[in-house]
């Protein structure tokens, strides 16, 4: 039997229109004319001058009001009146009259005159001016009501529209979270549906437990935190754990945006933090997540534009004292997430209020797969698709990306008619993502493609010898993007990176500008790209690493920018840095063309088969210089994965 106990949906009310109290204003002041009015409303006809006449003659007229635009008003002696209306007196209305159009004034006074010097009109006369009962009220009325309903209007437009109440232009000042419980979303996230980031799921995992068992903290003397913060680079799953925990959490979860307290009008922000605390605090325990805090938290002192009067650093008050005032918050936990902690107000990440930060950082490899496993459940796959793969070639990732090249692959397997996504599938997904549309009908001359051709394959065999550049995947002069060529590689996971390592990778930058000079004869704009890229890292290395022989073991990195005005060093330092960033870059350049020339031949072999293939890959690499002497796990994995995939072709 059903149980009567059962918590019941609550019904929503029934909307009723906004403007109903405004009609009823109208009809009121409509009624109110109508019966101050004096004269006739709706028993006036129009009537002959001659008819006018014999009811003059016979004694009919009670009063006559001669208005200025020829017209006359006359009124009936009530006994008279069925003799003119033919109907009785009691279905008319209390004045019943008779309008009449005159040729002109001037006749009807004296025709007047006559009548009362012979004494047989003996009612009154007025004069008036004539006015519309209808257009005095549209002049009156209609301009006020104008402004009535264009306020509405735009009060509803500012306080989120007409839903939910949220057009009242009085609850402009109340909170706009939205109230999520566990029994009233079937298909609710979970900490399961979050791969990776088992650190931040453990901290995260601990406030649920928190709440749904405070006992156990509170039996050891422990409090309840006020507050974690999710810190994170952007699509890296902070929004996503705060909904596990709504999905994981027995409380109201009240989720609203930073810029949800932002208002145009002053006060407004302030009022709605305080009536967010005053529900949380009735339905406590529960947890408030605000995403995007930045919107509302950031530095008072890093930003000019905040001054005593601003609407957000009145709001970033009102939120500080909220979260630590006088009034103790027990039960109430607020989650928010941001990608830039670096400007957030110091007071908001004092202890006592957001007591913990949890990074949410960019997955690593093992992390990746996790995350692949996740977005890969819907996909129809190919056996030749290797996840570690995937994983090792897709560094710096984050979730969103990786779901993102999922979803591509799928999209390319199914613009091809292919039953299953395969391997290639998602290659050329990662290859769409990192550099962009594939543009085959390029118009290229063949001088312009053997020099492309030459700058790729610089870049390629100077990798494929160097120890610590990265290995190389496949090397393509297909354009793309904004790119004529491009050489794919499989960085290594590294926590650090050594000064060899980075002198390593800037040679192999810097290969394919030596390239055009020692086999070109000449220079092109090709290498913009690879010289920013090698410029930006040497002054890293100078300015930040402290990896100069002149500049050794110093920061000139200032993160704290409140009192910032100018660098950090003089103008003889600046001149020395970049004399360092030139000489470590003269010295790369002339380390990448004198391994060029030592390995010409293979050069111009891999250039060659560029030309004419467009697309080349490690076999390829292997088959012109062999085994590349510095073999790392990634390029073992990749030849495991190869070997697996031939394996699968040939018995197919």
């Amino acid at each position: 039997m059903p149980n009567d106990n059962t918590p019941k949906k609550p019904q929503r009310p029934h909307k009723r229109s906004g403007l109903s109290w405004f009609y009823t204003i109208i009809f009121l002041t409509l009624g109110f004319f109508y019966f101050t009015n004096n004269r006739s409303f709706g028993s006036d006809q129009d009537t002959s001058y001659t008819d006018f006449k014999e009811y003059i003659e016979k004694g009919y007229v009670n009063k006559i009001i001669a208005f200025n635009n020829n017209s006359l008003e006359v009124f009936i002696k009530p006994e008279h009146a069925k003799s003119v209306f033919n109907e009785d007196y009691s279905k008319l209305s209390r004045n019943p009259s008779v309008v009449v159009q005159i040729g002109s004034m001037e006749t009807f006074d004296k025709y007047i005159e006559q009548k009362q010097a012979e004494g047989i009109y003996k009612g009154e006369l007025t004069y008036e001016k004539h006015s519309e009962i209808w257009s005095s009220l549209l002049w009156n009325v209609l301009p006020i009501a104008v402004l009535i309903v264009f306020w509405i209007f735009i009060m509803r437009r500012m306080s989120g529209g007409g839903g939910s109440g949220m057009g009242n232009p009085f609850n402009i000042g109340k909170s706009k979270a939205q109230v999520y419980k566990k029994d009233e979303h079937e298909h609710r996230i979970t900490f399961k549906d979050v791969a990776g980031q088992a650190e931040a799921k453990t901290e995260v995992q601990e406030i649920v437990d928190f709440l749904k068992n405070p006992k156990k903290y509170t039996n050891l003397g422990g409090k309840i935190p006020k507050g974690a913060l999710l810190v994170g680079p952007p699509g890296t799953g902070k929004t996503l754990l705060a909904k596990a925990v709504a999905g994981e959490a027995d409380v109201p979860f009240l989720s609203l945006s930073g810029s949800d307290f932002v208002e145009m009008f002053v006060g407004v922000g302030a009022s709605r933090v305080r009536d967010l605390f005053r529900q949380a605090k009735a339905s406590a325990p529960c947890i408030i997540f605000i995403d995007e805090i930045d919107a509302v938290g950031r530095s008072r002192s890093k930003n000019p534009n905040m001054n005593s009067n601003d609407e957000r650093e009145n709001t970033l008050n009102q939120l500080l004292t909220e979260m630590d005032g006088f009034d103790t918050n027990s039960g109430v936990i607020i989650l928010a997430a941001t990608n830039r902690a670096d400007i957030l107000d110091k007071a908001l990440l004092r202890a006592g209020r957001f007591d913990r930060q949890i990074h949410v950082d960019l997955p690593d490899l093992n992390e990746r797969k996790e995350v692949f496993q996740v977005h890969l459940r819907p996909l129809k796959l190919d056996p030749t698709v290797s996840i570690d793969t995937l994983a090792r070639q897709t560094p710096g990732f984050s979730g969103a990306d990786i779901a993102n090249v999922c979803n591509e692959a799928a999209l390319i397997a199914a613009r091809h008619n292919k039953p299953l996504v395969t391997k290639q599938d998602f290659l050329d997904a990662v290859d769409r993502i990192i550099g962009g549309l594939e543009k085959k009908t390029k118009v290229m001359t063949a001088e312009e493609k053997r020099a492309i051709a030459l700058h790729e394959a610089g870049h390629a065999t100077l990798s494929w010898f160097l120890e610590f550049a990265n290995p190389l995947i496949k090397v393509t002069i297909v354009p793309r993007g904004r790119a004529l060529g491009a050489a794919w590689y499989m960085p290594e996971e590294r926590q650090i990176t050594t000064k060899e390592q980075m002198l390593d990778e800037m040679c192999a930058t810097l290969g394919g500008r030596a390239a055009e000079e020692l086999f070109l004869g000449h220079i092109s704009t090709g290498a913009m790209n690879d010289l920013e890229k090698v410029t930006k890292q040497s002054y890293a290395m100078i300015a930040y690493a402290g990896m100069s022989e002149k500049l050794p073991n110093i920061c000139y990195y200032n993160n704290n920018e409140e009192y910032s005005f100018q660098r950090p060093y003089s103008e003889s330092t600046a001149k020395l840095i970049d004399e360092e960033v030139q000489r470590m870059i003269a010295g790369q350049y002339e380390r990448a063309k004198a391994m060029l020339a030592e390995h010409k031949e293979g050069h111009q072999q891999l250039a060659d088969r560029l030309i004419a293939k467009e697309v080349i890959f490690v076999e390829d690499m292997e088959d012109i210089f062999g085994k590349r002497p510095w073999a790392s796990r990634s390029e073992e994995i990749l030849h495991e994965d190869s070997d697996k995939s031939d394996n699968t072709t040939t018995t197919s």
